[in-house]
């Protein structure tokens, strides 16, 4: 807490000091920090941002952009790699100086590399600490996860408050690295009531929609394999839109070429999901490792047909639908899924679509979200003031 804040404030109505740190301002964590962000300005709550500044893209610029106006304790942006780097002691320099500018009463890290410099940078403030996956979806043996799950467990030492996107990241955390030191809460991701409405298609829609990162761990090329493959076992060639970016487009374009479907793949920029999701019939997410992926919760809103594999917290968002997943990295199966969705009749299809649709609406809002982050904060808060 600040110096000048009163012990006989009442915690639970406070307006509070908040700064996130997280590293790219690209994907499902940037949605998660994003919202937060406005619906605690929304609540009075004074907020700023510390962002790497080498990625995001023009959509990124844009989001940050539309958000910095209301960040009372500002924005700044400054390089910081996805791995260990020679750059990071100058990064943590710079977080140190933006906190003791501030006097934040909760800095909150996201993903690995923010939640390193959200908690080594020497502050007064609760240190809170969402994974995101991260670090934590390593494959489990490698010496990345090993050196990872050690930095981890040094870092619970300054960790006031642990708070895990899904049940199955909590989970994780327990196993590799042990249970938390300080507080901890699994508060899901949500979404808004204005993205539980259907999209219309696009006219010219593709049959097929991948929309993320281009990046191994997403499981594309599964998704390759099995266009060629669906080809062959459906007499069809069905197309594929690819929206995002990443290290890996050339990669996969090479693959593509390779099996003969590159022509029935068309990449687009970054855009909002719902512009997305009317440019395809059928979402694909062939992931091999997920949190809780909000472009699953957004899809389910929007009432698109969904072929998802069994990975991390996807089986939370499908509750007592998770019959429908696959497994991961296995291109046969991803085919017969893909085939019988593309065979579903449309009434059939509609009304699996509209049950997942009812179950995220219950479960998943963004109004408990951002209720469970700020109620954790204030517990954080209280404990630290018990101290």
């Amino acid at each position: 807490m600040r110096e000048n804040d009163s012990d006989a404030s009442p915690i639970g109505t406070t307006p509070l000091r908040i700064v996130h740190v997280l590293r790219a301002p690209v994907g499902g964590l940037f949605r998660h920090v994003s919202d937060l962000a406005h619906e605690q300005i929304s609540r009075g709550h004074q907020v700023g941002v510390i962002a790497d500044s080498l990625t995001g893209g023009a959509r990124g610029e844009e989001l940050l952009a539309a958000l910095h106006p209301s960040l009372a304790l500002g924005l700044i942006r400054l390089p910081i790699q996805r791995h260990p780097h020679v750059t990071d002691l100058r990064a943590l320099t710079t977080v140190t100086k933006r906190l003791a500018a501030t006097r934040p009463d909760v800095v909150h890290g996201h993903g690995s590399k923010g939640g390193l410099l959200a908690r080594l940078a020497p502050s007064s403030a609760v240190r809170a600490y969402t994974p995101h996956g991260g670090s934590l979806n390593y494959h489990p043996g490698s010496l990345e996860h090993r050196v990872f799950m050690l930095t981890e467990r040094v870092l619970a030492r300054r960790t006031d408050l642990l708070l895990f996107e899904s049940a199955f990241i909590a989970d994780r955390f327990r196993i590799f690295v042990g249970e938390p030191r300080g507080l901890a809460r699994i508060v899901q991701n949500g979404i808004s009531p204005s993205e539980l409405q259907p999209v219309a298609l696009e006219e010219n829609a593709a049959d097929l929609l991948y929309v993320g990162e281009f990046r191994f761990a997403k499981g594309l090329d599964t998704l390759i394999d099995a266009l060629k493959l669906l080809e062959i076992s459906m007499q069809r060639r069905p197309r594929l839109v690819l929206v995002g970016d990443g290290v890996e487009k050339s990669a996969l374009i090479r693959r593509a070429e390779t099996l003969g479907v590159a022509d029935r793949l068309s990449f687009k920029a970054p855009m909002s999901a719902r512009e997305a999701f009317a440019q395809g019939r059928i979402l694909v997410v062939p992931s091999r490792s997920e949190s809780l992926p909000y472009i699953v919760l957004e899809a389910a809103g929007a009432h698109k047909p969904i072929v998802a594999t069994r990975v991390g917290g996807m089986a939370e968002i499908f509750g007592p639908y998770g019959d429908r997943l696959i497994p991961s990295g296995d291109p046969n199966a991803l085919v017969e899924a893909l085939k019988s969705a593309l065979e579903e009749h449309q009434n059939v299809q509609q009304q699996r679509s509209g049950q997942l649709a009812n179950y995220v609406a219950a479960r998943f809002s963004l109004q408990g979200m951002v209720d469970g982050v700020i109620e954790g904060y204030r517990a954080a808060i209280a404990a630290r003031k018990r101290r």
